[in-house]
């Protein structure tokens, strides 16, 4: 089956939230502090409470 860019799009969409990749997060969330994940993946410190909100951690 063929796949369209905007298929592959929607992919990369959904394992991203927050517009972060959610493996890397969990994988740097242990080792870095917030404002350090927040240079990293180019987001607001908002944005990484939230995502630790939502992960219930």
């Amino acid at each position: 089956m063929r796949k369209s860019l905007k298929h592959d799009a929607m992919n990369h969409r959904s394992n991203a939230l927050f517009g972060m990749d959610f493996h890397k997060f969990i994988e740097k969330e242990h080792m870095m502090s917030n404002n350090e994940l927040a240079e990293e993946f180019g987001v607001s410190l908002e944005a990484v409470k939230k995502l630790k909100q939502r992960l219930m951690r």
